[in-house]
């Protein structure tokens, strides 16, 4: 399969704080700022990556960010959010 558009995730790296750095297949980059799951009261799929071991597990699976629960991030959502700025606050 090849990915055309330019905001498949190319790769990840998991930072402190509930962070991830993320670059796009087009070279964008940028910071997710995921530590609102933290305090999240009704975040559903979303609810086990509050512990930090288990959001450690996110990997990029055709282009997108994905957790072994199945949970998931729209990679056109962060591509569009981290272009604007550098660093978002992912809403949970």
């Amino acid at each position: 399969m090849i990915l055309a558009a330019p905001w498949p995730v190319q790769a990840v790296s998991v930072l402190p704080g509930h962070r991830l750095a993320v670059t796009f297949r087009d070279g964008s980059n940028g910071i997710a700022d995921c530590s609102a799951i933290k305090n999240a009261t009704d975040a559903g799929i979303f609810a086990p990556l509050a512990d930090e071991a288990f959001f450690a597990q996110v990997s990029v699976e055709l282009g997108v960010l994905t957790w072994p629960n199945g949970a998931d991030l729209d990679p056109a959502w962060l591509h569009e959010n981290l272009a604007a700025a550098k660093t978002w606050s992912v809403p949970f």
